[in-house]
């Protein structure tokens, strides 16, 4: 899909031809839509598919008449009915015209300028434009990593009411959403670092103050993500710890019953026995029975109080 915005009386219109100052949205586009935007404005078509693979490495590079600039992002993937947090490239290209943009899904991060939610946004001030939307990615960021940590104290009180292995699992699945977050800050951290040093973006002194503030929030989400890592990573620790430590107990438990009860068993089986009554206690009395009963009764209420003295049960 190609959606085309322009500013125009300070406000963001979608118009259907491309224009000097324009943007370019590219949205999971087609193989004909990209080699016509690769043959329009002179951009090689391998640089607009590298943000359509998932793998791709966040970077920037300079050409002769353009710059690519590619960042991680999050994004809301759907997997058995929950929502989860990964992360999917998104290119940024620069010409002397225009700004082209490419990514697989329709996010939120680009979503804010097409609806004309963002200040001072301008299509024709491409440096201001790819810094606004960087300050855009790593607020998303910040917004989701809050979004995670409420999610996972939610989990964790359903764990302190039952361990079920599906609670487990959810905690591990937002685990691993910290880990893409923090590896792609990370990642998207150098770009910034390239981006100051980049010949081809003019930096302008109006712009100066939001680079800062994008790279300070970018440093505060890759806190962020690692503080509720290794928050999340310590919790998991404690309910396997937590998790094991009931086993124990049932086991101990279990064991101690089993003793128990195999003294009656025991008892029973020797009377049971097809042998001579003339050696068994009680075999030739009519309340032999009975007395068996209360005997193997007797003894095992014995070892049950040994048990219990000794905290075995």
């Amino acid at each position: 899909m190609i959606k085309i915005f322009r500013t125009i009386d300070g406000n963001v219109h979608q118009i259907s031809e491309a224009q000097e100052g324009s943007w370019i949205a590219l949205i999971d586009p087609t193989a004909t839509e990209l080699l016509e935007i690769a043959e329009r404005y002179q951009v090689d078509v391998d640089d607009l598919r590298a943000p359509l693979d998932e793998e791709e490495r966040s970077r920037i590079e300079v050409e002769d008449n353009y710059t690519l600039i590619l960042v991680d992002i999050p994004t809301i993937e759907d997997r058995n009915e929950k929502d989860w947090y990964v992360t999917i490239p998104m290119g940024i290209i620069v010409t002397s015209e225009m700004i082209i943009t490419v990514c697989l899904e329709d996010t939120p991060v680009l979503g804010t300028f097409m609806d004309g939610r963002v200040r001072n946004f301008f299509t024709y001030k491409r440096t201001r434009f790819i810094l606004q939307m960087l300050y855009q990615n790593a607020s998303m960021y910040l917004h989701y990593l809050r979004i995670i940590d409420k999610k996972s104290d939610q989990v964790e009180e359903k764990l302190h009411k039952s361990q079920r292995n599906q609670e487990l699992i959810e905690l591990l699945e937002l685990e691993k959403s910290l880990v893409y977050f923090t590896t792609s800050l990370k990642s998207n951290e150098a770009v910034l670092e390239k981006l100051l040093k980049t010949e081809s973006i003019k930096k302008y002194p109006e712009d100066t103050e939001l680079l800062e503030d994008v790279i300070t929030e970018n440093k505060q989400a890759i806190e962020m993500a690692n503080i509720y890592s290794g928050i999340l990573s310590g919790t998991m620790d404690a309910f396997a710890s937590v998790i094991s430590n009931n086993l124990n107990i049932v086991m101990k438990f279990l064991a101690t019953v089993t003793i128990v009860l195999s003294i009656p068993t025991m008892i029973f089986s020797a009377y049971g026995m097809n042998v001579s009554s003339k050696g068994m206690p009680f075999a030739d009395s009519p309340m032999g029975f009975v007395f068996v009963i209360l005997f193997s009764i007797v003894l095992s209420l014995v070892v049950a109080f040994i048990f219990r003295k000794k905290d075995l049960f």
